[in-house]
C-alpha cells in the first residue's frame, strides 16, 4: 500500500526527476574535462583554484541522487 501510493506521487513528479539529472549531466561537462586535467596532470584548470577544485570534486556527491533518481524512473516504467 505504501509502495503503490509513492508510485503515484513519483510519477507525478516525473518532469521534474528528469529535469534533475540532465542538469546534473549538464554539469558534469567541466567535471570530466577537470578529472581528466588532474589526471593527466597538465594543471590547465585543475589544481589552480582550492575552490573551484572543491567545488568540481564536489559534483561527484551530486550524482548519487542521480543514480537513485535513475533507477527509480526505470522501475516506475518498467511497472507501467
Amino acid at each position: 500500500m505504501f509502495l503503490n501510493r509513492f508510485w503515484k506521487w513519483y510519477q507525478t513528479k516525473l518532469t521534474y526527476a528528469i529535469g534533475f539529472m540532465f542538469f546534473v549531466q549538464i554539469i558534469q561537462i567541466p567535471h570530466m574535462w577537470w578529472a581528466a586535467d588532474a589526471y593527466l596532470q597538465t594543471n590547465t584548470i585543475s589544481n589552480i583554484n582550492p575552490v573551484f577544485d572543491f567545488i568540481l570534486y564536489g559534483i561527484d556527491l551530486i550524482e548519487i541522487p542521480t543514480i537513485i533518481n535513475t533507477t527509480l524512473l526505470f522501475i516506475a516504467h518498467v511497472r507501467k
